[in-house]
């Protein structure tokens, strides 16, 4: 019994990231539509990443007060002009982007390009020299391949909108209010993209302020005041209505508790432990299984349309993050067997050196006649 106990708690920490990761996209999942659906009651998508923001730094400052006394590092004045560009990269840019991006295209469409973020985080650490890249190898070619196939992907649902697929019959569910206007495809397509490629910035500037700055609640607690921050001045410079800042009690203050709480909070916590734990490119690996997912309930649940070029450029793009990540984590197998082939011989040598030591130091008590 005991073993059993001990097998599933290794199995466990080996696969934690795993399963915190695949919850984390579970909690995507219900995001793209929550918020859909607070778009169509009539928010202003910018107030809502302002609010949702609020909530989540709200959410989070106890925990990381007092979870996080004794080991937060001091903050700077450099550590904080880092964490406020940190801050614009994961929130006020980014977000204000990519829910922008939502009035004009799907949310199916936005799940299958934020696919594209590994890939774009692939080839910008690779320009930055953090990661290794050797084009005449196996390992090599399946990225660099991976990596185009994935932006062939997104052309493909950016430039080709198709047919639509037919519809299975009523939607179980129906979203009340206003229908999104999906008028300007490519305006929304160049949005999407453009989010996420300083997503992909932020998700590498992460690795590097968690090595500086390894408080992770607390970063988390600051990423969401600054990003709330930024995000209210760009809003009120855009808006100049007060009645925008106006929420009733309805589906737009809930998608804002669940995006505060859920996303901004607990989620962004997530990814920055495994962030720590195995590296960014990891973290984008799962982005997929949200698009399957979205894709699932937007077509059968919610009867949402679905186009012919979001379906063949979303495989595509799925295709090729897959073969990127074969050639990532083999890379990471082989840079294993290199270290231990490194360090080997130094470990054998050393652990000879031990042994002679203590059989001399064996002999000298015997000639002294201790026992």
């Amino acid at each position: 019994m005991a073993w059993r106990s001990s097998s599933f708690s290794s199995v466990f920490r080996r696969f934690k990231p795993h399963f915190l990761m695949v919850l984390a996209q579970i909690g995507y999942t219900f995001l793209y539509f929550i918020t859909e659906a607070s778009f169509n009651h009539g928010m202003n998508p910018h107030v809502y990443i302002t609010y949702r923001h609020i909530v989540g730094g709200i959410v989070m400052l106890p925990f990381a007060y007092f979870l996080e006394r004794k080991t937060r590092p001091k903050l700077t004045v450099a550590l904080f002009l880092e964490l406020f560009v940190l801050s614009i990269l994961g929130v006020s840019l980014t977000l204000n982007m990519y829910f922008a991006s939502m009035r004009y295209t799907s949310p199916t469409f936005i799940a299958s390009v934020v696919n594209t973020v590994a890939s774009l985080t692939f080839i910008i650490a690779v320009i930055l020299r953090l990661e290794v890249f050797d084009i005449w190898n196996s390992r090599g070619i399946a990225k660099a391949v991976g990596t185009l196939v994935c932006l062939a992907g997104v052309t493909v649902m950016t430039l080709y909108k198709g047919p639509i697929m037919k519809s299975v019959g009523h939607p179980l569910i129906q979203i009340a209010g206003k229908t999104t206007i999906h008028e300007h495809w490519l305006k929304g397509s160049v949005l999407t993209v453009a989010s996420c490629i300083t997503w992909s910035i932020w998700y590498i500037m992460q690795a590097f302020t968690l090595k500086r700055y390894p408080a992770r609640l607390s970063l988390t607690t600051w990423m969401s005041f600054l990003g709330a921050a930024q995000s209210a001045v760009f809003t009120v410079i855009i808006e100049h209505k007060a009645s925008a800042w106006m929420i009733g009690f309805n589906v737009e203050l809930w998608s804002t508790i669940y995006a505060g709480v859920v996303v901004s909070g607990l989620i962004i916590f997530i990814q920055l432990w495994v962030t720590e734990e195995k590296g960014p490119v990891f973290v984008t690996m799962f982005n997929p299984l949200t698009t399957l997912l979205v894709a699932v309930v937007a077509y059968f649940v919610l009867g949402e349309k679905l186009y012919t070029g979001s379906i063949v450029g979303g495989v595509i793009v799925i295709i090729g993050l897959y073969m990127l990540l074969w050639g990532k984590d083999h890379d990471q197998e082989s840079g294993v067997v290199r270290e231990q082939q490194i360090y080997s011989p130094y470990d054998q040598k050393l652990e000879t050196e031990t042994k002679k030591i203590s059989s001399a130091e064996r002999e000298a008590s015997l000639m002294r006649g201790e026992p």
